[in-house]
């Protein structure tokens, strides 16, 4: 059989799941136009909605491909928000504190989660997504885990979590952060290192001023490119330390395909210059892939298995969460921006 005819063979198989996952990642984005609701939350319950699709018919394939090779393609593509120009013109003190806030987070969320009855892997996984970029960290940190019979639902209450929490988020901390008497550029930088997703971010801070937008996108930018240094660092520490047999799990490789490509996309946006529009196409794009991957993750998981998570794993995330804000009004007071 040719490449060619493998390529259409293989795509006849996942067309139909591709294309449902596709559907509902545009029902999501038109809710959350006309309604305001987050774009990434509606495609996950959408999704969650409609798992029969996943456990029989033609879509399960695709789901499947959707919610693995197209979510990585989106994360990768990330890159091309990020430049070293951009984190040069943070200040070492600015790029200290958020540095120091990924670490520290998730150092919290890996000795809190233990006491709460959570595992490294709940306990990093909501870490990590709280202290880099809400729901696409999440994702990316869990395909880099080793697999087990709850990995989905621990990846979709986390996704969940965020979202709920970024967006109650938004509406609070400007208000907090103008109550303690923040100016407009650290009041950006407050909501930028804190705020966990990143349309969260950019409705908050420009919802108190345009300086306060830009500070808080920029900040929030750079701690989107703390995804890949994390994500190498957990491959490196699941390699050594879990075994390939663990829960039927396999080792990741030292250094996944989609954090190269995140790499070298973040170089080369940094060391070539690159037209705006195609770096707002990759935006776009990186955008959809990760909304339509979030709709396929949903659509594999019962919101029943969801639902056995339990309140401890809510106290874990708000937590995180708390633990995060303190840190950056407390390094705020220290480093005055």
């Amino acid at each position: 059989m040719s490449i060619l005819a493998t390529l259409h063979a293989r795509g006849r198989v996942l067309f139909p799941g591709v294309l449902v996952s596709i559907l509902v990642a545009l029902s999501a984005q038109f809710v959350a136009e006309h309604y305001g609701a987050p774009a990434m939350l509606m495609a996950l319950l959408f999704g969650i909605a409609l798992n029969f699709l996943s456990t029989e018919g033609p879509c399960g394939a695709g789901i499947q491909w959707g919610a693995k090779t197209v979510l990585r393609f989106g994360v990768a593509l990330l890159g091309l928000r990020i430049s070293v120009s951009m984190i040069s013109d943070l200040g070492i003190g600015l790029v200290s504190l958020v540095i120091l806030g990924v670490v520290a987070t998730i150092g919290f969320g890996l000795l809190m989660g233990p006491r709460l009855g959570h595992g490294p892997r709940f306990s990093f996984l909501t870490a990590g997504s709280v202290a880099i970029c809400g729901a696409s960290a999440a994702m990316a940190i869990a395909a880099i885990l080793p697999k087990d019979d709850r990995s989905e639902q621990r990846l979709v209450f986390t996704v969940v979590g965020v979202t709920l929490l970024s967006t109650i988020a938004m509406v609070l901390y400007p208000i907090m952060a103008t109550a303690m008497g923040l100016d407009e550029q650290s009041i950006g930088v407050f909501l930028g290192a804190t705020i966990h997703d990143v349309a969260q971010v950019v409705g908050a801070g420009f919802s108190v001023s345009e300086q306060t937008g830009e500070t808080a996108t920029l900040i929030k930018l750079f701690r989107v490119a703390m995804l890949a240094p994390v994500v190498v660092v957990a491959s490196m520490v699941v390699r050594a330390y879990v075994p390939a047999s663990d829960d039927g799990g396999s080792r990741p490789p030292i250094l996944p395909v989609f954090v190269v490509g995140f790499i070298v996309l973040a170089a080369l946006n940094s060391f070539v210059s690159l037209p705006v529009a195609v770096t707002d196409w990759a935006g776009a794009i990186s955008r959809w892939a990760l909304l339509t991957s979030i709709a396929a993750v949903g659509m594999k998981t019962s919101l029943r298995d969801v639902a056995q998570v339990g309140g401890a794993a809510i106290a874990l995330i708000v937590a995180e969460t708390i633990f995060l804000a303190l840190f950056v009004t407390a390094g705020l007071a220290f480093l005055p921006t």
